[in-house]
């Protein structure tokens, strides 16, 4: 596969993906870390980025049975636009919606995006959200501004701030986490992440730096919650979740690294609060064409609205 300039700029594994389809994404990322991949005759990286003209050679890949079936219908639908012109779209992604399918979602916002917008000739995502989190969310509608935001994110140039309600009273002096991440999977076959805390951890080497500012907005001692503004220096998987929950203040409604009980009040009481209090709120960073200073804000939902003023009634 010869690279045009629909595809120079992008990351060899969503090049794959893309161009793949059926294709399970583990066995794509299993044939690239073997080096059965190859551009211009070398072995690359997932992250490898591809430039106008490059050669990408992939092996012989049997597409299973169900991806030659009629594919699942996929419902036209638009999200709430905080900004939109010719180069992008920032949206504000309720909970409960993947961003794309796979892994047993058959859609997600993107697809259900172009199925809405027929006429675009480009839509992608920019950066992703865990299914859980809402918030603001970002859809390139070119190829260059794909790239140009892609590499913001990768550089680490954007501001990203999430609001996330918290169970217990945080310590104000509690304003930096710096604790490095591992991923791994459990014993459920499921995706994990873990703090690792001790040079001494047979796999910290493998962890990653990864870097939260918190802030304090509102305490509720009544109700033992507190409402955080958190920024992320480096966007790790589930990054907030796990810091947050390693320095014993999981979040509100966290099914997965959250207290259990605690989510079970939240669902069954008067509000049946039944998602994760984890909004993308806020997202700053230079316009992919014109370069002016962007900084998006993305409105709390009405779900996470009543329950602060809940709480805030227990004071």
């Amino acid at each position: 596969m010869l690279i045009d300039e629909g595809s120079a700029g992008q990351r060899l594994d969503n090049f794959l993906l893309r161009e793949l389809k059926g294709v399970p994404k583990t066995h794509i990322y299993r044939v690239i870390r073997a080096g059965e991949v190859r551009v211009n005759k070398g072995r690359a990286q997932a992250d490898t980025r591809l430039s106008l003209g490059d050669e990408v050679r992939v092996p012989p890949v049997r597409l299973p049975e169900r991806a030659t079936a009629k594919p699942d219908y996929v419902p036209a639908k638009e999200f709430p636009v905080l900004f939109e012109d010719e180069h992008l779209i920032a949206v504000n992604k309720p909970a409960g919606v993947a961003v794309h399918g796979g892994s047993g979602v058959s859609f997600g916002v993107i697809e259900q995006l172009r199925q809405a917008r027929p006429q675009a000739k480009f839509l992608e995502l920019v950066h992703r959200l865990d299914k859980e989190t809402s918030g603001l969310l970002l859809i390139a509608k070119k190829r260059s501004a794909l790239v140009a935001l892609q590499d913001q994110f990768r550089e680490r140039e954007t501001g990203k701030t999430y609001a996330v309600l918290v169970l217990g009273d945080w310590a104000e002096n509690k304003k930096v986490i710096d604790v490095p991440l591992l991923k791994f999977v459990g014993s459920d076959g499921e995706r994990w992440v873990r703090a690792v805390t001790s040079s001494h951890d047979p796999q910290a080497e493998q962890a990653k730096r990864s870097i939260s500012l918190v802030r304090v907005v509102e305490r509720f001692p009544g109700a033992a919650y507190s409402l955080l503004d958190v920024t992320i220096k480096t966007g790790r998987t589930h990054q907030i979740r796990v810091h947050l929950a390693h320095e014993g203040h999981p979040i509100a409604g966290d099914p997965k690294y959250g207290q259990f009980e605690a989510n079970r009040q939240l669902a069954r009481g008067a509000l049946k609060f039944e998602r994760m209090f984890l909004h993308a709120r806020r997202l700053k960073f230079s316009h992919p064409a014109s370069g002016a200073e962007i900084e998006l804000l993305a409105p709390l939902p009405p779900e996470c609205e009543r329950l602060l003023g809940a709480l805030r009634a227990t004071a």
